[in-house]
């Protein structure tokens, strides 16, 4: 069926739905609670794809959508306030950020640590994001916890402030400190993006700050002006409540209406005025970073979101710079001057940008103002070749695959549902923006070319390695401005009553009967050729996950070719004997699927993804890949400079910088596990298309591989459709075998210098037990959970919420078919480093030698057992549950003899491993940071210390 019939058949459904609407709204309106009142009744008709759903007000304007899903037995529960950084005033950034982590904190009838112990405990997850315009908090959960989640999102919406202290405000001042400086500061590019902002927006705009805030500002910050931005913003007429999932839809209501209608009406939210923004001139600036690869970016102002224009827009960002098909990958990454480039059109509430970037390669130079010019030409390129009717169906098509693919969860349909209300006041734009897409011509995207990017004023940014500004594009020729510090931190009048509840709310709700767990039906099978396949039918969206493992990978490898695996991975992207690599990205993004070949350390993937009216066609192409790659020499030399290039930015990473240490520590560099799966520079180097090819014969057999599925298609109509891949033929290969592991020196502490670094990288480690589904392994992960393995559990608790030197701190177990590792890890401020390790190893040994206590085993066996409520929900969950039974020939009730050792286990049991696995003096110290630094603090403990150099 052609793509025109697809798009008319969405349409048709909700404007199918839209005409029922009225007669839904009559029949139910009667039921509701008092105080509740039915907005509008959108459903699909059968056989569509969509989100139905229903809206509902309560008397104090809180609006409350409901999308019932009972697939899986979960919920998902989001309220979205219609707040972010851009309601902030001059000085006052990041307000609405720290906000986001004070709504943690507790309420007035919710303890502190209380809201992620009951959502944890319940087996759910929870979590909360602030962007330019909104800020959002979320759980899914067994659907049995609804109540309970409705009880603490109304506690900490209506009754917040009585809770809020000081000493929570600097606990949270000093994590948010923290998140900055990991995810900002201490990353490469990570201050990029709101230099550029600063520099791109009029002075005072509200997105010409960071959503995270100015050092400064967050310093200024009181306990007050937190409270008074609740006070301003947190009312529920601000607010949209959404629920997803499988629930009792007149139980739900009066939950609602239970515990968040009595919170009263906040000052009113007027939506911010929008303007298309403008520059005055051609502006520059840039910046010395820790990075290897140069990189420049460039942002013309464009609409708004949902703009008449924005449409043609991103049809003409994906001409230009989306993908392999584009100009700027013809002109810039194909030819070996970028080793990537893009252009993008991301919309907010309020602006728009037409984004470019492009990473120089060093090999062509590397200098900006060339790169800048060649992207210029690219520009004027386009205006001479034009809009072909290929450019305008690829991205259609692309639009409606995404929307589709976008449905595949419960949190994907609420949170695409609570954003649409929130920023359009209106859920249901699927249709409309289908038809947006659709409807728009080639000329709609010369006019927008013309209007918004031909000639016109842009700011132009230079990121450098520090000390080479010779390489910028252009001097710079603006500084940015900022406006003086506003006097407080909101406007206007705030409501000063308190709220009298007349539900008791100090009593928590109770548990529902507990669901039915829904694990996938599986069927397996083989291909005449002997391949397993394995899969499972969902019926929740017409498409096709399809992912082909071939064991070996990074693992096959021998040490003095690492690498080699990803390169091979990497050139089966490319150009195939029948096409190139741009005809293969073309008919790709003309079908909406994705076919990707990539390798990792123990094995090597193809991943498939495809609506399935669409499936015989994507599997052509995935073996036409598969069977007749090139290998031609021009690929090879632009993906192996890429990969060199990639590694090369990546040591810049101090996390990179510090798994690589610390593996070759752990496994010796004389095998492939103490060796990165993307290589080294050496070994990369000296690669050669001959390796490529001789790997390919190697790894790509069929007796190697094996697949998984999960289709809207039974067994019986898939089976037929895979029978190209029943010709693959080839013996398995065997795996060579490992080498001696070296002698772990525990106790000392290997430090890597890095300079100037805002954190210091802390990891604790040493050998542990290879997986095993139902053994030991699987008993020290429960063991391990009250220590590290949660939110709050014992070091993150101690290192982030307690001491505030970190945004997080985890233990885990990791372990594969032939080994395991145990690893404690954590990002910490620089100057608290010695500190923070004196922590880990007092909670670890401490953990060893008194074990969990019977809170904690009662903990762990509810929040894991209950847990598996939501381990099936997706194509890709589903598909990882398959992959263990497969990979590790597991039976298919292996979850239920789980579930069984969780219940019985004894707190003894895991006490014992806890003795035997947690011995901190067999475990190796590991930390990147400033040394000049931190190397005298860290000496005063007591421990060896050996540098390290990369």
């Amino acid at each position: 069926m052609c793509k025109g019939n697809i798009l008319k058949k969405w349409i048709l459904a909700l404007a199918i739905s839209t005409a029922l609407a009225g007669c839904a709204s009559d029949t139910t309106t009667t039921s509701l609670p008092a105080g509740v009142s039915l907005v509008e009744n959108v459903q699909l008709a059968d056989l569509h794809v969509g989100i139905p759903y229903k809206k509902y007000q309560l008397a104090n304007g809180l609006t409350v959508i409901l999308h019932q899903d009972n697939s899986d037995p979960l919920v998902h529960v989001d309220v979205t306030y219609h707040v972010g950084s851009a309601r902030e005033l001059a000085g006052r950034s990041g307000f609405a950020h720290l906000f986001e982590h004070m709504m943690f904190q507790g309420s007035e009838h919710v303890a502190d640590e209380q809201h992620f112990e009951v959502v944890t405990e319940a087996g759910g997850t929870l979590n909360g994001s602030t962007n330019t315009d909104r800020t959002n908090y979320f759980e899914t959960v067994p659907s049995n916890q609804l109540e309970k989640m409705l009880w603490l999102e109304s506690d900490r919406m209506g009754f917040l402030l009585p809770a809020l202290t000081s000493e929570k405000f600097e606990v949270q001042r000093k994590t948010v400190k923290n998140e900055r400086a990991q995810r900002i500061d201490n990353q490469p590019y990570g201050r990029m993006s709101e230099r550029f902002n600063q520099a791109f927006y009029p002075v005072g705009h509200p997105y010409s700050w960071p959503v995270i805030g100015w050092p400064e500002d967050l310093n200024r910050a009181t306990v007050d002006d937190v409270k008074h931005f609740f006070q301003r913003w947190y009312g529920p007429n601000n607010a949209t409540l959404t629920i997803g999932g499988d629930f009792d839809e007149m139980q739900t209501l009066a939950w609602v209406n239970k515990y968040f209608g009595e919170i009263p009406r906040g000052p009113e939210a007027l939506p911010e005025p929008k303007a298309v923004i403008h520059l005055d001139k051609t502006r520059y600036i840039s910046m010395e970073d820790k990075v290897h690869l140069p990189l420049i970016r460039i942002g013309f102002p464009t609409v708004y979101a949902s703009h008449p224009d924005e449409a043609a827009l991103d049809l003409l960002a994906n001409i230009l710079g989306g993908g392999k098909t584009s100009l700027l990958y013809k002109n810039l990454v194909k030819d070996g001057y970028a080793v990537q480039a893009n252009v993008s059109q991301p919309c907010q509430e309020l602006a728009c940008q037409m984004l470019i970037y492009a990473l120089a390669n060093p090999e062509k130079g590397a200098n900006l103002a060339d790169l800048e010019q060649r992207i210029l030409d690219s520009i004027n390129e386009f205006e001479q070749r034009g809009v072909t009717d290929e450019d305008l169906q690829k991205v259609k098509v692309q639009f409606e695959a995404d929307s589709i693919f976008a449905l595949q969860s419960v949190k994907g349909k609420v949170t695409t549902l609570a954003l649409n209300q929130t920023m359009f006041g209106d859920p249901n734009k699927i249709a409309a923006d289908l038809a947006r897409y659709a409807n728009v011509t080639k000329d709609d995207v010369m006019r927008v070319f013309n209007q918004y990017i031909k000639d016109k004023p842009r700011l132009v940014m230079s990121v450098v390695p520090e000390g080479m500004t010779a390489l910028v594009a252009h001097p710079d020729n603006v500084t940015p401005q900022t406006l003086p510090v506003a006097q407080t931190a909101v406007e206007g009048e705030l409501p000063t009553a308190k709220i009298i509840s007349h539900v008791d709310r100090s009593i928590m709700p109770k548990s529902g009967a507990a669901p039915m767990l829904k694990a996938p039906k599986i069927w397996t099978t083989k291909l005449a050729n002997g391949i397993e396949v394995m899969g499972t039918q969902s019926l929740e969206t017409p498409t096709v996950e399809l992912v082909v493992y071939l064991n070996g990978g990074h693992r096959l490898v021998p040490v003095e070719k690492a690498g080699l695996a990803s390169l091979t991975a990497e050139m089966l992207n490319e150009s195939t004997q029948k096409r190139s690599t741009e005809q293969l990205s073309q008919a790709l993004e003309m079908l909406g699927s994705t076919v990707d070949f990539s390798a990792s350390e123990t094995q090597s993937t193809i991943k498939v993804s495809a609506l399935t009216e669409h499936l015989d066609n994507t599997l052509a192409i995935l073996e036409e890949k598969l069977f007749q790659p090139a290998f031609n020499e021009a690929d090879f030399a632009r993906v192996k400079q890429q990969q060199l290039q990639q590694i090369q930015h990546m040591q810049s990473d101090p996390g990179y910088v510090a798994d690589s240490a610390l593996y070759s520590l752990l496994y010796g560099k004389n095998n492939a596990l103490g060796v990165s799966d993307a290589g080294t520079l050496d070994s990369v180097a000296a690669l050669t298309l001959e390796d490529v090819k001789a790997f390919y014969a190697e790894q790509y057999r069929g007796a190697n591989a094996k697949i998984i599925t999960v289709a809207d298609l039974s067994e019986a109509a898939l089976l037929p459709k895979l029978a190209g891949l029943s010709q693959w033929q080839g013996q398995a290969t065997v795996l060579p075998p490992l080498k001696p592991f070296p002698l772990l020196k525990g106790g000392t502490i290997y430090l890597i210098d890095k300079p100037g670094a805002a954190q210091s990288v802390i990891n604790i480690a040493k050998r542990a037990l290879p997986y095993d589904a139902t053994g030991n392994y699987f008993k020290v992960s429960l063991m391990n959970y009250p220590l590290g393995g949660a939110f709050n559990s014992r070091i993150n608790l101690n290192l982030r919420e307690n001491k505030g030197y970190t945004y997080g701190a985890r233990t885990h177990f990791s372990g594969g078919a032939e080994v395991g590792d145990f690893m404690a890890s954590s990002d910490v401020r620089t100057d608290v480093t010695a500190k923070a390790l004196s922590e880990f190893v007092k909670e670890i040994s401490a953990y060893q030698q008194e074990g969990m206590t019977d809170a904690e085993l009662a903990f762990m066996r509810n929040s894991v057992s209950q847990g598996q409520a939501l381990d099936y929900e997706t194509p890709y969950q589903k598909a990882g549950f398959m992959r263990m039974i497969q990979r590790y020939q597991l039976s298919q009730d292996f979850t239920e003899k789980q579930d069984k050792i969780i219940n019985t286990v004894t707190k003894d049991e895991l006490n014992v491993l806890a003795a035997s696995e947690l011995d901190i003096k067999q475990m190796i110290i590991l930390v990147v940071g400033d040394k000049a630094k931190i190397e005298a603090d860290l000496a005063t403990l007591g421990y060896p210390i050996e540098t390290l150099v990369l």
